[in-house]
């Protein structure tokens, strides 16, 4: 069967005026809507997460030149901006929500910037872009506890699946972060695949727990994009992301184990 590498692309914010809690991964109209020609221009076809999922479980052929445009969170610009731009190329896209975030009964009061309300949520719904999972409150999953985590995940299912009346079978991790325990709730909460970031191509011997993405900002200029989606130059364009990744991981490792000996002494 074929591992043909695939682009999952990660979006976050499409604004034209965006807060500084924002700004780096946010990307402006014009440069979303350039994005899309040129994705139309290589003859890129755009599928969403579930469509990849299946495929690879199946093992049924995927489109020529497969393309995953994805968006985290919920921010009212993928409805705004992101889904004119989308239904004039005919393109699907993924949306993963963090249900505490929408505005609406749910709202926790987290979201980073202005964000969807459920209306505009099942707008996107109906205009061709999957709707999955994102938890509830976007924490670091694997920082929680067993107990809160099953809370984040079944919370935004149950959520999703009642605003939307069809059950979410797609996730994202918030921030990238999971680990094996982590990805065992998500299967088990009912979720059939899930993404994460790690600044790569995506393929099917990564399993369907662990398919990477390739983040979008408002730096990433049109021939850095292209290379991108043709996965050339992946490596060096995100070393100084991996670095820090690596980092930090290395710190929120410590911070586990400093956290699971406090507990045996309890």
């Amino acid at each position: 069967m074929s591992d043909t590498p695939v682009p999952i692309l990660m979006y976050h914010s499409i604004a034209a005026a965006p807060n500084d809690a924002t700004r780096a991964l946010s990307v402006a109209p014009e440069a979303f809507a350039e994005q899309l020609a040129l994705l139309g221009d290589l003859n890129f076809t755009p599928i969403n997460t579930a469509g990849l999922a299946a495929s690879w479980r199946s093992g049924k052929p995927l489109p020529e030149r497969p393309v995953l445009i994805t968006f985290d969170d919920g921010y009212e610009g993928v409805h705004r901006h992101a889904l004119p731009a989308l239904a004039q190329h005919g393109f699907a896209s993924t949306l993963f929500v963090s249900t505490g975030w929408i505005r609406g009964a749910h709202d926790t009061g987290g979201g980073l910037d202005t964000m969807l309300d459920w209306n505009q949520v099942r707008e996107l719904a109906g205009a061709d872009v999957e709707i999955g999972g994102h938890s509830h409150t976007h924490p670091q999953l694997d920082q929680l506890d067993d107990d809160t985590l099953r809370t984040e995940l079944v919370r935004c299912k149950e959520i999703v699946a009642d605003e939307l009346g069809t059950v979410p079978v797609s996730f994202a991790y918030p921030y990238g972060y999971s680990s094996r325990r982590v990805r065992q709730a998500v299967r088990e909460t009912g979720f059939a695949q899930a993404l994460a970031v790690g600044n790569d191509l995506a393929r099917r011997r990564q399993g369907p727990y662990a398919l990477r993405r390739v983040t979008v900002r408002r730096s990433t200029g049109v021939e850095e994009f292209e290379r991108l989606v043709e996965g050339r130059a992946i490596a060096r364009d995100f070393a100084r992301d991996r670095a820090l990744t690596q980092g930090y991981a290395m710190v929120r490792r410590a911070r586990q184990v400093r956290r699971k000996a406090i507990r045996s002494r309890v």
